[in-house]
C-alpha cells in the first residue's frame, strides 16, 4: 500500500524538472522576477556600468592631470612604497597607495554626481506635488465658494418668501 509521501516521491524522480518548474519556491522566485523593481535595478546596473567608465575616464584623463600639475607634476598612479619582508625572505610588498587615491577621487566624482543627480530628481517630485496640492486646494475653494453660494441664494430665497 503506497502512502501519499511515497507517490509524491515516485512523481519527483518521474519528472524532476517538472517537480522542480512547479515548486512553490520556483513559483515565488518567477513572482520575484515578475515585479517591476527588477527589471528597474537591471536597468540601473547597466546604466550604472556605463556611467563608471564615463567617471573613471574623467578622473584619469581630467581631474587627475590637473591635480597632478597643481601637485608639481606628480603622477598619482606610479605613487607607492616598497615594504621589505620582515621575516628575512627576499620578498618585498608593494603598496599603490597613489591608484587607492585615484580610487578615492572616482569614488568622490560618482558619489557628487549621484548625489546631484538625486536632488534634482527629488526637487522635480517636490514641485509636482505643489502642483498637485495647489490644485487639490483650488478644487476645495471652488467646492467651498460654490456651497458658499448655493447657501445664499437660499436664505435670499427664505427671505423673499418670507417678505411676501
Amino acid at each position: 500500500m503506497a502512502t501519499k509521501k511515497q507517490s509524491t516521491q515516485t512523481n519527483i524522480n518521474a519528472n524532476p524538472v517538472k517537480a522542480i518548474t512547479e515548486s512553490a519556491f520556483m513559483k515565488e522566485f518567477r513572482e520575484f522576477l515578475n515585479r517591476g523593481s527588477i527589471v528597474d535595478l537591471a536597468i540601473g546596473v547597466a546604466v550604472g556600468g556605463a556611467f563608471t567608465s564615463i567617471a573613471n575616464s574623467l578622473v584619469n584623463d581630467v581631474i587627475m592631470p590637473i591635480a597632478s600639475l597643481l601637485m608639481g607634476g606628480m603622477d598619482f598612479s606610479k605613487l607607492s612604497i616598497d615594504i621589505p619582508n620582515i621575516f628575512g625572505l627576499h620578498t618585498t610588498a608593494h603598496i599603490a597607495y597613489g591608484n587607492f587615491i585615484q580610487n578615492v577621487v572616482n569614488f568622490l566624482v560618482i558619489a557628487f554626481t549621484v548625489f546631484i543627480l538625486v536632488r534634482t530628481i527629488n526637487r522635480l517630485n517636490n514641485r509636482h506635488d505643489e502642483r498637485e496640492k495647489a490644485a487639490k486646494n483650488d478644487t476645495k475653494k471652488s467646492e467651498q465658494q460654490k456651497s458658499t453660494q448655493k447657501l445664499a441664494q437660499k436664505i435670499i430665497k427664505e427671505s423673499a418668501n418670507k417678505e411676501s
